[in-house]
């Protein structure tokens, strides 16, 4: 049955403007990016079939091209939608940060960083420049590779801060093996910048570990700054 054929208050479109997006599921939400079905499958169907495959909604938004629009009813149009609403969803994150004391905003702190590292095949180091009211400045990713002291280097990192005027700062990585542990390396690396930062006066507010599942761990929520 096409989804015309349903109860007004069961289709998607209209569920979302009379009860908010906030209470679809996945795969109605889905439904409405995908607009239409195919032969003997509604949207919503097709929804279903997306996130049985990825196993996640996370998993199907970090799809590759190439796995993405090889499934039937999928396409390079489709992907390229997908991947504009993921860019829309961190520049929205992003302006959020840069109007409000990002301490205020935990949360889009967090949701920013899964969306631009989470998902990342390698290892990237990531620093977000904060002004004086702890604003987002910039965020800058500076390094990519395995992390340690001897490829990360303090002195890049405090020359970035200062060519921004930066007050504080908020340091990221993400672990492509999903394990949000930090690791020895880590916690020497976070120990390290902290050091050099503070000989210019610039504090560091936290460092991230960002998987692509669960939410970033805090080194400052677990006493490690």
């Amino acid at each position: 049955m096409a989804i015309t054929d349903w109860p007004a208050d069961e289709r998607p479109r209209e569920k979302l403007l009379a009860r908010g997006a906030r209470n679809l599921s996945d795969a109605e939400l889905l439904a409405l990016f995908l607009r239409v079905g195919v032969r003997g499958r509604s949207a919503v169907d097709l929804g279903r079939d997306l996130l049985a495959h990825f196993g996640s909604l996370t998993c199907l938004c970090n799809a590759s091209a190439a796995d993405f629009a090889r499934l039937p009813g999928m396409g390079l149009a489709k992907y390229a939608q997908l991947q504009a609403v993921m860019e829309l969803a961190r520049r929205a994150l992003g302006e959020e940060m840069a109007e409000r004391d990002v301490l205020d905003t935990p949360g889009a702190v967090r949701d920013w960083l899964r969306l631009r590292l989470g998902s990342l095949p390698h290892e990237v180091f990531a620093v977000l420049l904060l002004d004086a009211r702890n604003r987002l400045i910039e965020a800058v990713e500076l390094f990519r590779g395995t992390l340690t002291q001897t490829n990360v280097y303090p002195r890049e990192v405090v020359k970035l801060a200062l060519a921004h005027n930066a007050a504080a700062v908020i340091l990221a990585h993400n672990h492509p093996s999903g394990a949000a542990e930090p690791s020895h390396a880590d916690e020497l690396l976070t120990a390290s910048l902290k050091q050099a930062l503070a000989l210019v006066d610039i504090r560091v507010l936290d460092h991230f570990v960002v998987t692509a599942h669960g939410a970033p761990l805090s080194f400052a929520e677990r006493g490690l700054l």
